[in-house]
């Protein structure tokens, strides 16, 4: 089918809105029309070349909500009609990974940058007779896709798809963040570092978990104002404010769990982070580094008399086909906060101008909303 996409052409360029063609569903494969897509900052991660996919033209986006509208054969777990939301990593269940446990890292991530399916290796997408590379082979900044059943994870009806598209990614990861990988327990003393859709679903998770004080960090007042709202005990501009705050407050003890869930990581800044974080304690890096970046501050004297850690976490730690939907039953029963965070919807053809207000700050998280004019 065609129809049109946000692309990139090269790196720090605009997203252009192009026509672009699709191939039909093939075998394990479902198609699904968009209704809306979360506006992540690894997407701008994608401009800037911080996450480098194989080639040009990339087609943007990777958290997503929809409607099934075609299955390929071997498709039993989802039908026609049923509203989907996109897993941006896939979970086959089969793979090593994936029978450890660990379906967060299933082998067929490692095809995410590469462009090509997962299905078959071949390009489904093109743009001006070229071949599209879509962000973590999806690309829900289009109406239309066709993904990888292992991509497509079943919700109920009934739940707003502005809301259902924020935990293809973003909520699950900060909020797995929280109580998988830090396995925050009740009591203990947390920092938040970095208030966007990230923190904010961190920050959810570390209140639902039972954190005492929640130091939450960003320059940004008004994001200030929204931890405070979400649940946080305080509130800092700076890494090196909150140190000091924590110092006083937990009478040096500092924090116990450490989440680090900014637009970007610097390796210069890890052991500022690690210095807020308790003897014994644990800093959960979630927020994505530059590929290229392999030069780390670190004290690894203070690692080792202090018994520290220093954890990476991706997609949360968890099971995408089994969060996803237990995140939108806490969202049903009042549980989780995902309304607030949908700061401003946007058209497709807006997309820029969601990123331009997501880098100077005014949104938690910016979603683009299809209607009956882009299908």
């Amino acid at each position: 089918m065609k129809t049109k996409g946000a692309l990139i052409w090269e790196f720090n360029q605009p997203w252009t809105i192009e026509e672009i063609e699709i191939g039909a569903p093939r075998r394990n494969e479902v198609a699904i029309r968009m209704e809306a897509a979360g506006m992540c900052h690894s997407d701008h991660h994608l401009q800037t070349g911080g996450i480098p996919m194989a080639g040009f033209p990339v087609l943007g986006g990777h958290e997503g909500a929809g409607v099934v509208i075609e299955v390929g054969d071997g498709v039993e777990d989802v039908a026609v009609g049923d509203h989907v939301v996109l897993s941006f990593i896939p979970s086959c269940g089969k793979c090593p990974s994936c029978q450890s446990g660990l379906r967060n890292l299933c082998d067929l991530g490692a095809l995410l940058l590469g462009g090509a399916s997962a299905t078959d290796g071949s390009f489904r997408i093109t743009a001006r007779g070229e071949n599209v590379y879509p962000m973590s082979l999806l690309g829900t900044f289009a109406p239309y896709m066709v993904v990888h059943r292992s991509s497509v994870v079943k919700i109920d009806p009934s739940i707003p798809f502005e809301v259902a598209c924020l935990v293809g990614c973003g909520v699950t990861t900060g909020y797995g963040s929280a109580v998988r990988t830090a396995n925050i327990r009740p009591g203990e003393d947390v920092a938040i570092i970095g208030i966007g859709g990230l923190g904010i679903s961190a920050l959810q998770g570390a209140v639902n978990a039972g954190a005492r004080h929640i130091f939450a960090v960003d320059p940004v007042p008004w994001k200030r104002e929204q931890a405070l709202k979400f649940g946080a005990t305080h509130a800092y501009a700076t890494t090196e404010e909150a140190t000091a705050a924590c110092a006083e407050i937990t009478a040096g003890g500092m924090a116990k769990k450490v989440i680090v869930t900014v637009g970007e990581v610097r390796g210069g800044d890890v052991d500022l982070w690690m210095g807020i974080t308790a003897k014994a304690g644990t800093c959960v890096l979630t927020a994505m580094g530059n590929l290229i970046d392999n030069q780390t501050t670190l004290n690894l004297a203070m690692l080792t008399l202090l018994q520290k850690n220093l954890q990476g976490t991706i997609f949360g730690g968890g099971n995408p086909h089994y969060d996803i939907p237990h995140l939108l039953s806490m969202y049903q029963v009042g549980k989780l906060n995902l309304d607030d965070m949908v700061t401003r919807q946007y058209r497709l053809e807006q997309v820029n101008d969601g990123y331009q207000d997501m880098l100077e700050g005014r949104n938690i998280r910016g979603v683009v909303r299809y209607t009956d004019a882009d299908w």
